[in-house]
């Protein structure tokens, strides 16, 4: 890499240490731990199937936690390039500069409004209609979390390399118990024991797609939801009642693109894939769909998928209307009063 464009990749792995140093504790301790072991893995190019020793892996992690310290007062740094500073979440204008070189930037906001960043090699992009998909594959720079897909404007990322690591941490996770659940399902259709590179790949190019699918609904969700959704999610910060109003998004999004485009293909490995993806608050609002999926995987019949999808596109509509409506008229009380309606209308 040429001196300018590693100055501009340390800079922006510095901001997702700052970003780590403000919200590495958001986690519980067990999940901390094992991010900071696939982090650990991906800073140091070791195989999936490296022996991690816990000697390693410590000393690494108290030299991370110590540059946190250092850098958690920091503000965020601007982007050197080509003799100028850029802003870093001026996502637009850096990936302009940065076409040239087949690289691809994403700056944005997760869970918790915790600021994501992530510079990565391009490989591919796409215009299919509505938002540009934009595809990367080995990752220069990236935080402690690393979402396998956010959706920005016009715009969605999609990172090859994170998913993969995601789907290698679902299955180490999985393989100590091994319970027959719709994850198992879903790994069962896929090598994995005799040949596990393979098998991730496979995994990876047959499950992205659910991936996308997902980012396209919420494409679509955001045109409706405006920018006033936005807002409120800012508003309610780091909130049980932001956990739930994601949720509510994520799941009409689902209802309305990624479940009836994979039940239109009747595509059996990806909806175990979805189901056993799915977090603890979106199992805790929409239970309603994991009984229809249990009722599919035993009988066979999608009727019951079909029947759920179909009442959760318009229940979480709806949903959707009134936590708007409960932060334009009550601000000051929506983080109670959303949080209460929600709990109220699990499906």
């Amino acid at each position: 890499m040429k001196g300018s464009l590693r100055q501009f990749c340390c800079a922006v792995q510095r901001n997702c240490h700052i970003s780590d140093a403000r919200h590495g504790a958001d986690y519980g301790l067990c999940t901390y731990l094992l991010k900071m072991r696939e982090y650990y893995r991906w800073e140091n190019g070791l195989d999936y199937g490296a022996s991690l020793t816990n000697e390693s892996v410590g000393e690494w992690l108290t030299r991370r936690e110590q540059l946190w310290d250092s850098l958690s007062d920091d503000d965020f740094t601007p982007l050197p390039f080509a003799g100028r500073l850029f802003d870093p979440f001026d996502v637009d204008r850096i990936n302009e500069l940065l076409d040239p070189f087949g690289l691809v930037y994403s700056a944005g906001y997760g869970s918790s409004n915790k600021p994501l960043f992530f510079l990565g090699h391009l490989e591919r992009r796409e215009e299919p209609g509505g938002a540009s998909v934009w595809v990367a594959g080995r990752e220069l720079a990236r935080d402690l979390m690393a979402p396998a897909a956010m959706c920005q404007g016009d715009r969605i990322f999609i990172r090859q390399e994170s998913f993969r690591r995601l789907l290698w941490e679902k299955l180490e996770n999985w393989r100590w118990h091994r319970p027959d659940n719709a994850m198992g399902r879903a790994f069962a259709y896929y090598d994995f024991e005799d040949d596990l590179e393979h098998a991730l790949d496979q995994m990876v190019e047959q499950e992205l797609d659910v991936v996308l699918l997902h980012e396209q609904g919420e494409y679509h969700a955001g045109k409706l939801l405006g920018e006033e959704w936005n807002q409120l999610l800012t508003a309610l910060g780091h909130s049980p009642a932001e956990l739930m109003v994601r949720a509510v998004r994520d799941h009409w999004a689902d209802c309305q693109v990624t479940l009836p485009r994979l039940i239109e293909r009747e595509d059996r490995a990806s909806v175990h894939f979805f189901v056993g993806g799915l977090s603890g608050m979106r199992k805790t609002l929409f239970p309603s769909l994991i009984t229809a999926y249990e009722r599919w995987h035993a009988e066979g019949d999608w009727r019951p998928l079909k029947v759920s999808i179909q009442e959760g596109r318009e229940h979480w509509s709806a949903l959707a209307g009134e936590v708007l409506k409960i932060h334009r008229e009550q601000p000051n009380q929506a983080r109670v009063d959303i949080k209460s309606l929600l709990e109220g209308n699990k499906l």
